[in-house]
């Protein structure tokens, strides 16, 4: 009986077709689009929250390709008692968080990006933590557009925004805020 040799040239062939394989299915989905009315939401994501945490982060981009203005009220979610919409800001070194009661305007031929450090959804009360790789269903409420279900799709812990995003907007770096201990 003879057994035939692979060449060095197949197994090469063989390693290359595994890896490009294993970096497609490896590779983190893109974030879904949704369109609601004249609005267009992409990148919606979260970041992966400890045990005890009782709250959560959104964020996402909504683009509004219409000829009025458009307003994010809120939303709702079952893995949270609450979703509302809160802006954070640094002044004099010192930040503060704090909720939109009349909601967010999007206005027309406008993009209006939710990221860590800036406008953003806070998920209060979580249910659960939130675990990376997980997909979050999340309903929005738009004064217009009404009512949008998506979901974030959970990042790690420290993400800045989803793979392929590039700079998710207003990303702020936690640990060299004054007075920040992280």
């Amino acid at each position: 009986m003879q057994i035939e040799m692979p060449t060095i040239k197949s197994i090469a062939r063989a390693v290359a077709c595994v890896t490009m394989l294993s970096l497609f299915f490896a590779a983190p989905a893109r974030a879904e689009e949704v369109k609601a009315g004249d609005l267009v939401i992409t990148q919606a994501w979260s970041r992966a929250t400890p045990g005890a945490a009782k709250v959560g982060g959104g964020y996402l981009t909504i683009e509004n390709k219409g000829s009025a203005p458009d307003r994010l009220i809120g939303g709702s979610a079952d893995i949270a008692e609450k979703v509302q919409v809160h802006q954070m800001t640094t002044s004099n070194g010192v930040m503060t968080m704090r909720p939109l009661d009349n909601g967010l305007t999007i206005e027309p031929g406008k993009t209006v990006k939710l990221a860590p450090g800036g406008y953003h959804l806070m998920m209060l009360n979580l249910k659960s933590p939130l675990k990376q790789g997980d997909k979050v269903p999340v309903t929005l409420e738009f004064e217009k557009a009404g009512k949008v279900k998506l979901s974030f799709d959970v990042q790690g812990v420290g993400s800045k925004g989803p793979a392929g995003a590039g700079d998710a907007g207003g990303n702020m770096d936690m640990k060299k805020m004054p007075g920040m201990k992280m």
